[in-house]
């Protein structure tokens, strides 16, 4: 092993430490069915957000966008950014019918608004997007990095990661991944921080003293978050993103599912507005860092952007911190892992199982929970040892999401916005987008290194446009659809979409400073004024 015993001494302290924390938290937690995987319907907003941000921020995030950032520079830091956005919407759009109709699941909210087929869909697509991206692939990377640090093989860290995590989240549930989340979010900014400040101080044996003497060293628009071409354009990222950010943030069991166990309302908006707030760090402490290694080791680091990260906690972190900085790692991790785990058992226990057996007792349901995280852990481990088919994971992901997302970003928006879109036209956007995006992943995916992708590289459009375009398809399917159907009854959509597009705005007086629309408005004011300055 190529570690030191001291940090190693570290590293195996916080994992014992972290699954002691998942499983007292949620030991009193897992009697019912609401306590399991709601934790009760306890969570405050500061818990909520920083289990947000700890189960959006994985080992694929740190060492990608690190990697990102060496090659490409700030620009993708608008897969955190532009996430701000997104959660001011879960925040003030969605969070209040989630809460307010008391659904233990996105599909169980489908089905309120467009019926049994709905749900049921749904709820498949989430399960295949936990497996396969959120679970498999974070594997694979962590698997990967540690091999790299420390010498151990792919499939043991592999199996370790994925028994210690599964340990924790069947036993205590979401209370359990809650609390754990927590904390690994503290460690994780902790050992960003640490290795940003490192790099920055090893500048001035690079001769480099200011920000113009930075800016004159590295790539021509690498401290730049706009870009007028390329797949990262800035119409390409206005247009994309949202796609790709609103299933993954107001849409998708794993990440929403934290917001479903709010305490009350306020907490509910409160909590993603609060995780929008942390979304501005990484930019700087995983983005910005990946500029940094350019600058300081690319001789080294070559064409191998992946080792970016790698090389900069090597090379500058002293012993003792580096195990801190690696549990890190570990802790950006296990959040993914256990927050994906937990959403999966829910989403078979409360919309599979519950659905055809409305009489089976909380106490099954909690059993037939734990143990489809065992399966689902058991699958997801087989498929991480396919990771190193993709070329570059962070991508590869995002990818996979730009398939994903568009029927199901479309069916909620149109879905919360428009009191006439029907059942029918919710399963068939559902299903026909769901094959189109297979489809065109099938036909981009490059299957070989001689393989050409025929809509990246014949067709030049990149991912983030092909998410775009496919939303427009399937929005203008929902409409047709909607149109040539019979309206959905007055009673059926009351209390479950919005009478306007500005209607979640005007609802009431503003309340004070701890009003969600006072602070959704700080936080917009703050992204774009950010957006101003390192444009």
């Amino acid at each position: 092993m190529n570690i030191a015993p001291l940090d190693l001494v570290v590293i195996v302290a916080y994992l014992i430490a972290i699954v002691i924390a998942g499983i007292a938290a949620g030991r009193r937690h897992v009697s019912s069915g609401s306590e399991y995987f709601l934790a009760g319907r306890s969570l405050g907003w500061p818990m909520i957000g920083l289990a947000l941000f700890a189960t959006n921020i994985s080992t694929i995030h740190l060492v990608g966008l690190a990697a990102a950032g060496y090659t490409d520079g700030l620009v993708y830091g608008n897969f955190e950014w532009m996430a701000a956005f997104c959660l001011i919407l879960l925040g003030l759009v969605f969070a209040p019918f989630y809460f307010r109709n008391k659904v233990s699941t996105l599909p169980e909210y489908l089905e309120k608004r467009f019926g049994v087929a709905s749900r049921a869909f749904l709820a498949f697509m989430a399960i295949v997007g936990a497996l396969f991206i959120h679970i498999g692939m974070s594997l694979y990377a962590g698997a990967a990095i540690f091999e790299q640090f420390f010498g151990i093989g792919t499939y043991q860290s592999i199996f370790v990661i994925s028994f210690l995590t599964a340990l924790y989240t069947i036993l205590g549930g979401l209370m359990a991944v809650v609390v754990t989340e927590s904390i690994q979010t503290v460690i994780l900014l902790i050992g960003a921080v640490a290795v940003t400040c490192f790099a920055v101080f090893a500048l001035p044996d690079q001769g480099i003293h200011s920000y113009e003497q930075l800016a004159a060293a590295v790539r021509p628009k690498q401290l730049s978050m706009i870009h007028a071409e390329g797949g990262l354009a800035w119409y390409a990222v206005l247009l994309g993103y949202p796609v790709l950010g609103i299933w993954y943030w107001c849409a998708d069991q794993t990440i929403v599912q934290r917001v479903l166990g709010a305490k009350s309302e306020q907490d509910a908006q409160l909590g993603p507005l609060f995780a929008g707030f942390i979304k501005i760090l990484p930019v700087f402490f995983m983005v910005f860092p990946g500029v940094l290694a350019y600058v300081l080791f690319k001789d080294q680091i070559a064409d191998s952007p992946n080792q970016a990260l790698p090389v900069l906690i090597n090379r500058l972190v002293p012993v003792g911190l580096k195990g801190l900085v690696t549990a890190g790692l570990l802790a950006a991790l296990m959040s993914t892992i256990a927050g994906a785990l937990n959403s999966v058992s829910t989403l078979v226990s409360i919309d599979i199982v519950r659905r055809l057996r409305p009489e089976t007792p909380d106490r099954l349901l909690v059993r037939i929970g734990q143990v489809t995280a065992c399966v689902v852990m058991v699958l997801a481990t087989i498929w991480s040892t396919q990771g190193d088919k993709f070329q570059s994971i962070f991508r590869g992901i995002n990818e996979m999401i730009a398939c994903l997302a568009p029927p199901i970003t479309a069916v909620f928006l149109w879905g919360v916005f428009w009191a006439r879109g029907t059942s029918r036209a919710s399963i068939v956007t559902l299903v026909i987008g769901f094959l189109i995006g297979a489809v065109a992943f099938a036909i981009d995916f490059k299957w070989s290194e001689d393989t050409q992708r025929i809509l990246t590289d014949r067709l030049k459009t990149p991912f983030m446009m092909q998410a775009w375009w496919l939303f427009c398809i399937c929005s203008v399917l929902f409409i047709v659809v909607s149109l040539t159907s019979p309206p959905p009854p007055r009673e059926r959509v009351d209390g479950l979409c919005w009478n306007g597009p500005l209607a979640a705005l005007r609802r009431g007086k503003i309340t004070g400073l701890r009003d969600p629309r006072v602070v959704a408005l700080v936080l917009a004011t703050a992204m774009v004024t950010l957006y101003v300055v390192f444009r």
